[in-house]
């Protein structure tokens, strides 16, 4: 009976890590996403030619040769925290990159209260909806 009962303690208990774990990774998501976005703006926005361009690859954010003092829009190329190791899906538009998703099909816990450029994150299935995208004034 004792064995028994320390079963499903420790099935509970590790149900409740998982999810702990779970919600550390959304919001770490959250934070790295929103830095790939304002990378991206970045790199956008800084071309000293005058020509509006998006990046073709990530690395292109963290070292941008364009400029004759080679510029940093992302102090690292960070790994997806809900895949750990499988590269970012990429938003390209004409070949260029313009924003960055998890490739992750789970469901997100999260479901409310995002920041103002998130709010539709609500509505998604899984964390290959949340979509970060460079949105540039």
């Amino acid at each position: 009976m004792v064995i028994a009962i320390s079963g499903i303690a420790l099935a509970g208990i590790g149900i409740v890590w998982h999810q702990d774990a779970q919600r550390e990774n959304e919001k770490e998501l959250l934070y790295i996403g929103e830095q790939y976005r304002k990378a991206i703006v970045s790199y956008y926005g800084n071309n000293p030619s005058g020509v509006k361009q998006y990046p073709k690859e990530l690395k292109d954010l963290e070292l941008d040769s364009r400029i004759p003092e080679p510029k940093r829009h992302i102090r690292k190329l960070y790994a997806d925290p809900m895949t750990r190791g499988k590269p970012w899906g990429l938003i390209k538009q004409e070949g260029l990159i313009i924003g960055v998703y998890s490739t992750s099909e789970t469901s997100p816990i999260k479901k409310s209260r995002f920041p103002s450029p998130y709010e539709n994150f609500s509505e998604a299935v899984n964390y290959q909806d949340w979509k970060f995208t460079a949105t540039p004034q």
